[in-house]
């Protein structure tokens, strides 16, 4: 199980940490638990995005954002270097969005994509 001390390849934002802390401490979420950003084949564009509490695996490769243990296997990092991920909170939409870079299209939902 690798961890690494690179930069993570993702970004999140304060509001999206705050949501995520939030929901840890809100569903009594152990430390062995941390987030699981990825993705799998899937959805109306062809992925779809992992987001989610999990124990980590043997693929994984662990990151620090905040205090906050984030697991992604190496493989979906292509899929997701440079992605921000933030909490939307407004009339029309409340939730995670993915701002991805490397989506060549995305569905209507937004959490979905094509790359």
């Amino acid at each position: 199980m690798a961890t690494s001390t690179e930069t993570a390849p993702i970004t999140i934002t304060e509001s999206a940490l705050a949501q995520l802390k939030r929901i840890k401490e809100q569903e009594k979420i152990s430390d062995e638990h941390g987030l699981r950003v990825g993705v799998k084949g899937g959805g109306c564009s062809g992925f779809s995005y992992v987001l989610g509490f999990d124990l980590q695996t043997d693929k994984d490769t662990v990151y620090e954002i905040d205090g906050l243990k984030i697991f992604m296997e190496k493989a979906h990092a292509l899929y997701l270097v440079g992605m921000e991920i933030d909490w939307v909170e407004g009339l029309n939409n409340r939730g995670f969005s993915f701002n991805n870079p490397n989506a060549s299209s995305t569905c209507g939902c937004g959490t979905s994509f094509s790359a």
